[in-house]
């Protein structure tokens, strides 16, 4: 008797002791509960709570536009996306423009506003799927393909037990996942030729089909909808919006054919200064107007604005202000080495022999150039034709062939003079001719055609042209303007730097261009162009007549 009751306390404090052990374990922090849910593990909650906590949003973040309205400087690029996306028949769309324009904001928002358009095929719950060209893996052997789908077969590993049965099974891509919705592809221009024939193939049939080597349609432990999916496909009906910085003769002809293409313009500095000071108000930091078109001007992009006025407005901070000035903004430049774009302006004085023509830099950004001209007589009777800033001779690759051939800079000079001896009987064989862009950057292309006439005839008479006067337009031997490329850009270009008058041809006129606040004067004649370039009087007859010109007296014929 003695020994069970011995065994029973020995029983009953072993029992306590654990109980108690127990109880201090669970109250331990981090230990789970199994009884208050089930298969939470340590893990599980050391994640849930990292996911609790955050660092405030940067600067980039919080300036991206939430609405249209706040995207800056897009506004016929957002009006023609809206055109192709928010109506009864969205398209596929080519966004094209440099970075930091709001391409991507502008992708997102636009379906969101196509939602609410009760015409529009877009249900309330369309997906938005975004992807970044230039991440897209893929597997050769098409394991493994997140934008299309792939289909695992049995053989691989991780098959599962559908893969111990003998079943491949399809696994959906991205295209799949955007079905009814939108499918946008940042840097469109980076994805491998193999996943571009694919996505075509896509966009053609909108659906995916699947093949393995190990499906049959009479293999009955293939579930049905497996059955379903290879033998209709999976649906894929989206619409694609593409973006990429490329040129459009650098995308694919046949991924062109199938969307519309559409094009956001390089931001000026006007506009670059507004989101500079947008981005300073989000930060509860002041900058006046000055300062921010100084931040403008170190800036290439969007993003450019928004980065420099971040560090300008912390290195504001922890001096104890709250307010940026152009010397925080100088401060950020010196560090991060952004180079300053000074924006060009037209002199209000003219002088003689100088003139503005227009032209098209890179990333198709408008810009204004200085053409010079001087003619002498020449020692020995015998001139020359001399090029400063233009390029005289270009090669170009066709077909595998090599050809060098005259620049198209240099033959719209001897066009001019050309012209020159044709209409106005002025032989100017003697003479040392020389124009000159300055810049450092070489310049190319038939649209200086007119440019080069006016300084030409402003150096031969003494004669300075119309103060702010612009030009561009491609001339012939025969005096003939010839429309050129990139008007719109150039007109923007030529307002920007103060611009009152702009000659353009008369090919390339459009009526939107009377709303300008430049006068633009479209012609399809040299004589025309003098006219206007030297505010010839239009009472005086140009056919029977010679018309005074500073020191140099010719006769101008229509």
């Amino acid at each position: 008797m003695e020994i069970l009751i011995f065994l029973l306390v020995q029983m009953l404090l072993f029992g306590g002791a654990l109980w108690l052990v127990n109880s201090r374990r669970y109250k331990e922090p981090g230990t789970p509960r199994r009884s208050a849910e089930r298969g939470v593990t340590k893990q599980l909650l050391e994640l849930r709570e990292a996911r609790k906590k955050s660092l405030s949003l940067p600067l980039t973040e919080l300036s991206r536009p939430a609405e249209m309205g706040e995207i800056i400087g897009q506004e016929d690029g957002i009006r023609a996306l809206r055109a192709a996306m928010c109506g009864k028949n969205p398209q596929h769309v080519l966004l094209y423009g440099p970075p930091g324009v709001g391409k991507t904001c502008a992708a997102r928002l636009v379906l969101e506003e196509a939602k609410q358009n009760p015409d529009s095929p877009f249900g309330k719950d369309a997906a938005f799927v975004e992807v970044d060209a230039t991440c897209v893996r893929f597997d050769e052997r098409a394991i493994a393909d997140p934008l299309i789908g792939s289909v695992h077969d049995p053989i691989y590993q991780g098959a599962g037990q559908l893969g111990s049965q003998g079943v491949p099974q399809p696994k959906p891509g991205a295209v799949t996942r955007a079905h009814c919705g939108v499918l946008f592809l940042d840097e469109i221009g980076e994805l491998h030729p193999v996943q571009m024939n694919k996505l075509l193939k896509v966009l053609e049939d909108r659906r995916v089909h699947f093949d393995s080597a190990y499906y049959s349609p009479e293999n009955t432990a293939i579930p049905a909808h497996i059955h379903d999916i290879f033998q209709n496909g999976l649906p894929a009906d989206f619409r694609l919006i593409g973006a990429t910085t490329r040129a459009p003769e650098e995308m694919p002809p046949a991924l062109r054919s199938r969307c519309v293409e559409l094009f956001f313009k390089p931001l000026g500095q006007k506009e670059l200064a507004s989101i500079a000071a947008g981005a300073a108000k989000k930060l509860g930091a002041a900058m006046d107007e000055p300062t921010s078109h100084v931040c403008a001007s170190y800036c290439a992009s969007g993003r450019d604005a928004v980065n420099i006025v971040q560090l300008a407005a912390g290195g504001a901070h922890a001096e104890g202000r709250d307010t940026v000035t152009a010397e925080d903004v100088e401060w950020v430049a010196e560090c991060c080495r952004h180079s300053r774009h000074i924006l060009p302006r037209l002199s209000k004085t003219p002088r003689s022999g100088v003139c503005a023509g227009l032209a098209v830099a890179g990333g198709g950004q408008g810009v204004a150039l200085e053409i010079e001209c001087s003619a002498e007589k020449a020692k020995g009777g015998r001139g020359r034709l001399y090029l400063g800033g233009m390029v005289e001779e270009e090669e170009i690759d066709l077909r595998g062939r090599r050809l060098k051939r005259k620049g198209t800079a240099r033959t719209s000079a001897e066009n001019v003079l050309l012209a020159f001896s044709r209409r106005f009987g002025l032989d100017l064989a003697g003479y040392d001719i020389v124009f000159n862009v300055p810049g450092g950057i070489p310049m190319d292309g038939p649209s200086a055609g007119i440019a080069l006439a006016v300084a030409l005839m402003s150096a031969l008479s003494g004669e300075a042209p119309v103060p702010l006067l612009a030009l561009t337009g491609e001339i012939t031997a025969s005096g003939a303007v010839r429309p050129v490329g990139g008007v719109r850009e150039k007109l923007q270009a030529a307002v920007e730097a103060g611009a009152e008058h702009i000659i353009i041809p008369e090919d390339n006129w459009e009526e939107r261009f009377r709303s300008f606040s430049a006068h633009v004067y479209p012609v399809n004649d040299i004589a025309a162009v003098m006219r206007i370039a030297f505010a010839i009087p239009r009472e005086t007859s140009l056919e029977k007549g010679v018309v005074p010109l500073g020191t140099l007296r010719f006769a101008i014929g229509d």
